[in-house]
This record gives C-alpha cells, sequence and structure tokens, in this order.
C-alpha cells in the first residue's frame, strides 16, 4: 500500500481488513506500519480460521491481501508475500 493509500484511508475512517498467516515477513512488515501509523484495520490470520481461509483464496493465495472499498491489494511495500495453501 503506498502512502497516499493509507492516508486515504486514514482521512476517509474506512477500516482495512488484512489477510496474514505466521511466519510471513511482509505480513509482519505490514501490520507493524498500519500500527505505527494509527491505521484502523482487522488482521484476518487464514491459519486460525476457515472462513477466513476461504475468504482469502477467493482474491490469490498469497497474504498479505488487503481489502479496503472493495479494491484488493497483494504484498506490501513492494514485498511480494507468502503462499498459504
Amino acid at each position: 500500500m503506498t502512502g497516499a493509500k493509507i492516508e486515504a484511508a486514514m482521512s476517509e475512517g474506512a477500516k482495512l481488513i488484512i489477510y496474514t498467516t505466521r511466519n510471513c515477513g511482509a505480513c509482519d512488515h505490514a501490520l507493524r506500519d498500519l500500527r505505527a501509523d494509527g491505521i484502523d484495520f482487522e488482521e484476518r490470520n487464514v491459519m486460525v480460521r476457515r472462513e477466513w481461509w476461504d475468504e482469502a483464496l477467493k482474491h490469490g493465495v498469497t497474504v498479505p491481501i488487503i481489502l479496503r472499498d472493495g479494491k484488493v491489494e497483494f504484498g506490501w511495500k513492494g514485498e511480494d508475500g507468502c503462499a498459504f495453501f
């Protein structure tokens, strides 16, 4: 997610949904940056709930997957992410 997109999310008050998994550097970086920037988000670790796994699979097979206002983004700041299947 670019700085402009983060700022837009903050200004609109939109809540992000981020699909993650354990042992994923890109996921860890995304979570760290979102928290540091004070972004309101819901983390959905695909290894915790089967429904989150299924939801994430509708978009792709790598995390992080970020959803906001019907838009889907993959990876974090140039990092491709991690396969979760």
